[in-house]
């Protein structure tokens, strides 16, 4: 099936090219808004460290927009004309795969061990992250008021590590697909080549 439908199988891939190009985009500011508490600007020691890995800008960001503008492009000659193409766009969703799942672990990380925050005289520590997992802020909100600045950080936090989370989940799905599509393709034009060469030889 998959190999008497080429067409339709790039115009699948251009379809999960699109919808990953603005989850990339999301993953980008998402991160970027994680440097900004509250829409606070703070200096960088009072930044929450997880931060700094930069999962959404590079990992969910850059490294899944290679597979994102390699699929758009699916539907012209060359990807799915050539193994060349096909290869290349393999090792791009590798990637993007990797990416997602980079920002997929990073954020857990971020919303298991908390935000950075002053707990009072200027203090800045991370007063969740040694919490175990049943007794996580997560799920005891009582102690949110621990964190007295910045305002709503710990808020702030969940919402953004928790899309990034999202972000990377719905592009690893789309980037393993688009693997597994073109394992299959792959494995599809070298059946047919060969099955031409034994015609010819014929």
């Amino acid at each position: 099936m998959m190999c008497q439908g080429k067409c339709s199988t790039c115009s699948c891939s251009k379809c999960m090219g699109i919808a990953l190009l603005p989850l990339a985009v999301c993953a980008i500011i998402s991160n970027l808004l994680l440097y900004f508490p509250n829409g606070e600007v703070l200096e960088a020691r009072r930044i929450t460290d997880l931060v700094w890995f930069f999962h959404g800008i590079l990992g969910a960001g850059i490294l899944v927009f290679l597979p994102a503008f390699m699929m758009v492009g699916a539907g012209g000659a060359g990807r799915c004309s050539n193994k060349c193409g096909m290869v290349l766009s393999l090792v791009f969703a590798v990637l993007g795969a990797a990416g997602g799942l980079y920002c997929v672990t990073i954020s857990s990380l971020g919303l298991i061990s908390g935000p950075l925050c002053d707990i009072g005289d200027e203090v800045y520590v991370y007063p969740f992250r040694n919490d175990t997992l049943a007794n996580n802020y997560l799920f005891n909100q009582t102690n949110w008021s621990i964190c007295k600045k910045p305002e709503n950080i710990i808020l702030w936090n969940i919402v953004l590590f928790s899309l990034l989370l999202a972000i990377g989940t719905a592009e690893v799905v789309l980037c393993l697909i688009e693997v597994v599509k073109g394992l299959i393709g792959f494995l599809c034009s070298s059946c047919l080549r060969e099955r031409k060469t034994d015609i010819g030889g014929m």
